[in-house]
């Protein structure tokens, strides 16, 4: 991950206004990084916030698989991700698919606002950061637990 991370942004219908209310608050460091979003989202981040958001289709229309495959490529480097878990999603195959790939790329999620304060107020935030990803792409391997690509303040 380079200092300009590449964010993408999710929110369920009945958690939009809770994620345009954290990008209110943050507004100011948003601003210096990439910005992803599904369409409704997106479109409410740019007439809400002025911010410019790369959008993708809405999630139900295959938004949520798009990003997932940003992810792949190593194009997305965390993902806010407000879902609401009391209120069932006609894709939550999709849903789960998504946050399935974030894990197996280890790219962070934040699926609440405390997370999202946590991770945003990092300082790794204003540095470059490697993750350590596991070598699921080569089967000759022996699978070492993760390949040491990282090197971590910790």
């Amino acid at each position: 991950m380079a200092e300009r991370k590449k964010i993408a942004l999710i929110a369920h219908d009945n958690k939009k206004s809770d994620l345009l209310a954290w990008m209110r608050f943050n507004h100011e460091l948003l601003a210096g990084h990439d910005l992803y979003a599904t369409r409704t989202t997106g479109r409410l981040v740019r007439q809400a916030l002025g911010l410019y958001v790369t959008e993708f289709h809405s999630g139900p229309l295959g938004g949520d698989q798009q990003i997932g495959a940003k992810i792949a490529e190593g194009n997305v480097d965390f993902m806010i991700f407000f879902w609401d878990p009391l209120e069932p999603q006609p894709h939550d195959t999709d849903v789960k698919a998504l946050l399935r790939i974030a894990v197996v790329w280890n790219v962070p999620v934040a699926c609440n606002r405390a997370t999202a304060d946590f991770m945003i107020s990092s300082p790794l935030m204003a540095e470059e950061y490697e993750r350590l990803v596991e070598p699921y792409d080569d089967p000759r391997e022996d699978r070492p637990r993760l390949r040491a690509t990282h090197t971590s303040p910790m």
